[in-house]
């Protein structure tokens, strides 16, 4: 069974609660909810975490090596500065989905520029909490999980 991990920097425990008019008011526990319900259906291992800390969030990235197949991770305040994440990102060994909530190249001069996106497989941006679903539909993907029964345009995407 393929494991994914879905890691989520400082500030995001604050969904539905902090500036909704950018983030939007769904909680992190909903997106949570909706994450372990789409894995089950897929037949994945989800591991759905959230720290503030720095340190904290490295750690779990080289915990996550040789144990996860897939990596999601929406740095939040972590994207614009965190060297130390960029590193254990790219020791880990498969795909890392980069994830935000708004789009971010339409922000503000401070919240344009994630130092995390160079170096991962893909960044999804600007949909809101649906953003996890479909990083999680691609992370399955990624790893061969998706099912038979969905149209090939979405289990194997253009060539």
């Amino acid at each position: 069974m393929p494991r994914i991990t879905i890691l989520n920097g400082p500030n995001l425990n604050l969904l539905g609660e902090r500036e909704p008019e950018i983030y939007g008011a769904v909680t992190l526990g909903a997106i949570e909810e909706s994450c372990r319900a789409l894995a089950a259906d897929l037949g994945v291992e989800l591991v759905f975490t959230q720290t503030s800390s720095e340190g904290a969030a490295v750690d779990l990235v080289h915990a996550e090596r040789g144990r996860s197949d897939v990596i999601v991770v929406n740095p939040a305040g972590l994207s614009f500065h965190s060297v130390a994440l960029r590193d254990a990102l790219a020791a880990f060994d498969g795909p890392v989905i980069e994830l935000h909530l708004t789009n971010i190249h339409a922000r503000d001069a401070q919240h344009r520029h994630s130092i995390q996106s160079g170096g991962v497989t893909a960044v999804i941006c600007g949909l809101g909490a649906y953003g996890y679903v479909v990083a999680l539909l691609a992370a399955a993907r990624l790893t061969g999980a998706l099912p038979d029964g969905l149209p090939e345009p979405v289990r194997v995407g253009p060539q």
